[in-house]
């Protein structure tokens, strides 16, 4: 028997239950290096077991080939093919691998009646927006819908939730490696800056061509910076252009690394990335092949020199280093002072980051470090000092409230009151989550002492009522003890328990509404 582990188990249960629920188009988001494969396989084995047919659908052949791989290792299931010239109709096989490129063909797809899938797997679910994918999806519309990546935020999904009803089951890159299932990752930046103010836009993120141009008069330094940071380490480089990684091989080669290169025309690419993976060589330079579908665990450090602005692209590239190894400890993540106009390129930060605010403080922290810092680490510091900086600037906002007489306390006071950084970075996803809050919600938040008038969305007031109503199981104080105990000076009100708070407030109330001699309000801990 096949055991998941327990945050694989999790995400299988999570599914089912969206499904049970009639929510049949649902995300699982993993971190690369987590089980991905493994938890489908195991989704799979269930529905086949119901009778379902199930087709697994990807854009890229080495996807399918590895699903078919990893389905038949952990559960025995044989599956048959749909590409090109072969085809699953009438093969007693329940299990279908299909190519989008020969599905999304309307030929293809109409010697299929649309319900003969009752589920579909779609591999690298950030993809599946595209016109392709969505043919195949709509034809076979009354099926149940799994997508599968490992975009890290919630963010990046906005452009998923126009197609994905909800986000069945998330497992954090953070928590991975908390768990012991990812190797830590440390960023350094490297103090080269690269000018990219000329490069265009195509496609939603910066245009190949114009980045290997832009690229091009920086390559001996990035190499010579290599030789500081990573010459005793196993190393890949992510490239915009193959002449440029082929170039970029050949100065590396020149600095006394031994580097190698492939992309997506090598004839021997098999055999390059079985040398890579044997030790043969150090260094393995490509133009953006290696995003997907391939794994080398003992790779330990990862240098981005193909700039993106596209969160899931940037953590599959990172991906390649992540998984656990014996004898390495962490993953070196290289990063540049990449200079241009545009304010959303992905740096370390992103890949553990849902705040923009904080993901901006880290990386302006790691670059003043001037070495390699641990991300988790750095994401602590980071958000202490937006901590403080919000912190701040909400004393002034409060200042300026002050002759505003309000009974109901201001949602950005509560978040940083109870130290809520999730509370706080919050961004819409789904469809539903973006509508604005129900009658119900505003009437509700007001009862329980939130001012509603700054929450815009309906996903901002769920999750706002739902941590109201786990605080009140927790024994935890209400929002109006906080706007009363605040106003009167003390700190993080928030994180006291309800009984602590309402003594204090029975005391101030004895003392005719003024704070006993005995209390320091500054150093006061609701204790």
């Amino acid at each position: 028997m096949f055991e998941l582990r327990p945050y694989q188990q999790e995400a299988k249960e999570a599914i089912f239950s969206e499904w049970e629920k009639g929510i049949n188009k649902t995300l699982l988001v993993l971190p690369t290096g987590t089980g991905k494969t493994i938890v489908f396989s195991k989704i799979i084995e269930d529905c086949v077991r119901e009778g379902e047919r199930v087709l697994v659908l990807a854009h890229r052949w080495e996807l399918l080939e590895q699903a078919a791989d990893k389905l038949e290792k952990t559960t025995g299931l044989g599956c048959v093919t749909e590409k090109a010239e072969e085809t699953c109709i009438g093969s007693f096989f329940r299990v279908v691998v299909g190519s989008v490129q020969t599905l999304a063909r309307l030929k293809r797809l109409k010697q299929f009646s649309p319900d003969y899938f009752d589920t579909i797997i779609v591999d690298e679910a950030h993809h599946c927006i595209s016109d392709s994918y969505q043919r195949v999806l709509k034809y076979f519309e009354n099926s149940k819908v799994l997508g599968v990546t490992a975009t890290p935020d919630r963010g990046d999904m906005k452009n998923l939730g126009q197609y994905f009803e909800s986000l069945s089951y998330e497992y954090t890159l953070p928590k991975a490696i908390k768990d012991g299932y990812l190797v830590p990752i440390k960023a350094q930046t490297i103090p080269l800056k690269l000018d990219l103010t000329g490069v265009g836009q195509q496609a939603g993120d910066f245009k190949l061509s114009d980045i290997g141009t832009a690229l091009d008069p920086y390559l001996y330094q990035i190499a010579e910076e290599m030789v500081k940071c990573c010459m005793d380490r196993k190393t890949v480089v992510f490239l915009p252009l193959i002449k440029t990684s082929q170039k970029f091989r050949d100065i590396l080669e020149s600095k006394g690394f031994s580097a190698a290169e492939v992309n997506g025309e090598s004839k021997d690419r098999a055999q390059v990335l079985k040398d890579f993976d044997e030790g043969k060589y150090n260094v393995l330079c490509n133009s953006m092949l290696l995003t997907e579908g391939w794994d080398c665990p003992s790779v330990d450090c990862i240098v981005v020199l193909r700039p993106t602005k596209v969160r899931s692209l940037y953590s599959q590239m990172v991906g390649r280093g992540t998984r656990l190894c014996d004898g390495k400890d962490y993953l070196l993540l290289l990063d540049f002072l990449w200079h241009t106009e545009r304010h959303e390129l992905c740096h370390p930060a992103h890949l553990i980051s849902g705040s923009e605010e904080v993901a901006k403080k880290m990386t302006e922290n790691i670059e003043v470090a001037g070495c390699a810092m641990d991300l988790e680490d750095a994401e602590v510091k980071a958000t202490s000092d937006v901590v403080a900086e919000r912190e701040e600037a909400l004393a002034k906002q409060l200042k300026e409230m002050k002759h505003r007489k309000r009974k109901l306390v201001d949602p950005l006071q509560f978040e940083m009151s109870i130290q809520s950084e999730d509370l706080a970075s919050y961004v819409p996803a789904f469809g539903w989550e973006m509508g604005p809050p129900s009658e119900k919600q505003i009437s509700t938040l007001e009862k329980l002492g939130i001012m509603p008038d700054a929450i815009d969305n309906a996903g901002k007031a769920t999750k706002l009522l739902d941590r109201l109503d786990k605080r009140r199981t927790d024994g935890l104080t209400t929002p109006k003890q906080i706007r009363f105990l605040e106003q009167k000076g003390f700190n993080h009100v928030g994180v006291w328990q309800f009984e602590n708070a309402k003594h204090l407030i029975d005391r101030i109330a004895g003392n005719g509404w003024r704070v006993p001699h005995d209390i320091n309000v500054a150093s006061y801990k609701g204790e």
